[in-house]
């Protein structure tokens, strides 16, 4: 399956990039995680007014009127610059027409809403808070939320896949260029054909991942199926990261640590691996799984 993005999506993607990295996202990310939430807030009404959190709603309503590749392509960069904030909840799940940063729980998809101390619970009551591996996000418990439809969990299930793609592209890119600095024995790791194989490893699962995040962006592939691709691909990448960097990868000053919990999250966010197997064997068989 090949696809090909247009012009205007490049040039959206492009947008999204230049803004986060102009506003150091790694700098926001690490102020959200130490509980300093402006300036993150900040970026997040940047973002909002190239709209992002409107990026699907019809423009009939005031919205973009974007397709969800639109959405596939605004969440890989989020993932890839390390974005705080509920863009899940915001952009995917219910989206917000003004920008507004909102939050929810939707069990048993997300059983915790994130970030739940900034944002605006759309229902329910809030209750305790626990800490997440991913300290940039914060989860706390509700209770009486409302049902959202399976077209709105199907949005945020693609959103956070897409997210995971992005992130396992930073992890690479990043790994990359430290294997050709880092140097053992008198020579660049990178040069060990064993660095390369993993290397090689992480790059073809990612190409795998992405066209099914894609397909599913375009209804030909079950969204679940996205998911658990884009999660195995990502945790292989953050895997293969630190196996490549050593200690130094997970220590909290090294910015890889932050994609690498990040993406242990996420993993986990929006359906587990096996909640997802099972509604993927669900749908090719029509037994739950």
């Amino acid at each position: 399956m090949k696809f090909e993005l247009t012009e205007d999506q490049v040039a959206f993607g492009e947008a999204i990039t230049d803004l986060m990295r102009a506003s150091d996202s790694v700098a926001v990310a690490r102020a959200w995680a130490s509980g300093d939430t402006a300036p993150g807030v900040a970026l997040w009404k940047r973002l909002a007014d190239l709209g992002l959190t409107a990026l699907v709603v019809p423009e009939d309503e005031g919205g973009l009127g974007g397709t969800l590749v639109d959405l596939v392509v605004a969440f890989e960069v989020l993932g890839r610059e390390l974005a705080v904030g509920p863009w899940i909840e915001s952009a995917a799940l219910a989206p917000q027409l003004e920008g507004e940063m909102v939050t929810a729980a939707a069990a048993p998809l997300a059983p915790y809403a994130a970030d739940a101390q900034v944002a605006r619970l759309l229902s329910g009551v809030a209750g305790a808070s626990h800490p997440s591996i991913d300290t940039t996000r914060s989860l706390t418990e509700v209770t009486g939320a409302d049902a959202f439809d399976v077209a709105a969990l199907d949005r945020a299930v693609l959103a956070c896949a897409a997210q995971l793609v992005g992130a396992g592209e930073r992890v690479l890119a990043d790994s990359v260029t430290y294997v050709k600095q880092r140097k053992q024995f008198g020579r660049e790791i990178g040069s060990y054909q064993a660095i390369k194989h993993q290397l090689a490893d992480v790059r073809i699962a990612l190409d795998f991942a992405r066209p099914l995040v894609l397909g599913a962006a375009l209804g030909e592939i079950p969204v679940s199926a996205a998911k658990v691709y884009a999660s195995d691909a990502a945790y292989l990448a953050a895997r293969t990261g630190l196996q490549v960097h050593g200690a130094i990868g997970y220590t909290a000053e090294f910015d890889l640590s932050l994609w690498l919990n990040r993406i242990r999250a996420l993993v986990t966010a929006w359906g587990t691996p096996a909640y997802h197997r099972g509604r993927v064997l669900e749908t090719l068989t029509g037994v739950a799984g």
